[in-house]
């Protein structure tokens, strides 16, 4: 493939589809051009299992295209796969791996399951910042992400580039809160480099990392370069390059290109379909919280919460915002979500609450 191409395929059975679309991407070409035509190198698939959901959710990989990838790899002659995610805090993977069919995919395959919030870490230098990276990343010759494109209630997208997150551990997730995300997200991606990208575009939830409200498109994509990837999202999803800072930072560093104006967006397979809502329902619920750190799990629990009582009609009760997030440590307030706001009037505890939890106590309160 060239850097500037996002082939697509569209069309219902997914793990067929894949495999056909890996043929004409060449990823055998790929490999070979990395690793040399030796078939003993040890490959690595990374989905995004960021909660113990199905993917017809919205927020999780579904399975069928990972097995359409280890199916493409054994008949090419690869046999050394792993598979390797963690989820995000306050999940644990390996429930992750058991809801979303992956621990059925492993036995049955023989592809091994690694759960990178049990794996041990070395520091990185990633273009002048250290992260804590999980050892099993630099254990693969080949490196497949496998993200799942759908909005982020943080970063307004998430596709390939965050999508890397699950390779850091637990501690370093916090921390890449606290510095802000889009940053750190972008180095990440300069001292972890993926050598190809299968997106999942077949139900992905265009506002909430999490799922919950699944928009059907049975498209799935494959590329090189993450950042043209994320580029081509933040306008699918209506926002500009620019409106996500990770993606910006990350061609800065050199790790691709946002030049999407000039790329080949080549459908080699069912009817193109580009349509996607505008809403940004998201940013309108977000209106009513104060965020200074906060994690992905929280936050995003939050934000099922709201989006309930949105819908019925409460959430415009609401006098004042919600605090959320590891900077109101030791601080006070009205009202908090998680323990981080432990010293507040009213806070829902937990590290995460569930959407329940958050749900009943604001309900409660309006």
């Amino acid at each position: 493939m060239e850097r500037n191409e996002i082939l697509k395929a569209y069309g219902t059975d997914y793990k067929e589809m894949t495999k056909r679309l890996l043929f004409r991407a060449d990823l055998k070409n790929e490999i070979e051009k990395k690793c040399g035509g030796s078939r003993d190198v040890k490959i690595g698939i990374k989905p995004n299992l960021v909660n113990p959901t199905p993917a017809q959710f919205g927020a999780t990989t579904h399975p069928e295209v990972v097995e359409g990838i280890i199916e493409y790899l054994k008949e090419n002659g690869y046999e050394n796969e792993v598979i390797m995610e963690g989820s995000w805090v306050g999940d644990k993977t390996e429930k992750a791996f058991l809801y979303c069919g992956y621990k059925e995919l492993s036995e049955r395959t023989g592809v091994p399951l690694i759960d990178t919030q049990k794996e041990g870490t070395t520091k990185t230098d990633c273009a002048g910042m250290n992260i804590r990276i999980c050892d099993c990343a630099f254990a693969v010759d080949f490196l497949i992400n496998v993200p799942v494109l759908k909005g982020h209630g943080q970063t307004r997208i998430t596709c390939a580039l965050k999508n890397m997150k699950g390779l850091i551990p637990n501690s370093e997730k916090r921390l890449f809160h606290v510095k802000g995300l889009h940053s750190p997200i972008a180095h990440l991606n300069a001292g972890l480099k993926q050598d190809f990208i299968v997106i999942d575009h077949i139900c992905g939830d265009p506002d909430f990392e999490d799922g919950g409200h699944p928009l059907t498109k049975n498209c799935v994509m494959a590329a090189v370069d993450p950042v043209l990837v994320d580029s081509y999202v933040c306008r699918l999803l209506g926002y500009r390059t620019m409106d996500v800072a990770y993606v910006v930072r990350a061609e800065a560093l050199g790790i691709g290109s946002t030049d999407i104006d000039h790329a080949h967006i080549i459908t080699v397979e069912g009817v193109n379909d580009e349509d996607m809502p505008k809403s940004h329902r998201i940013l309108d619920i977000s209106y009513n919280v104060e965020e200074v750190e906060s994690c992905s799990a929280c936050y995003g629990m939050l934000m099922d919460a709201l989006d309930r009582l949105d819908q019925e009609g409460l959430l415009g009760k609401l006098e004042e915002k919600i605090c959320i997030g590891q900077g109101w440590r030791g601080k006070e307030g009205r009202l908090g979500i998680g323990n981080c706001t432990s010293g507040f009037d009213v806070y829902v505890k937990g590290c995460p609450p569930t959407a329940d939890e958050i749900y009943e106590v604001l309900k409660e309160q309006l």
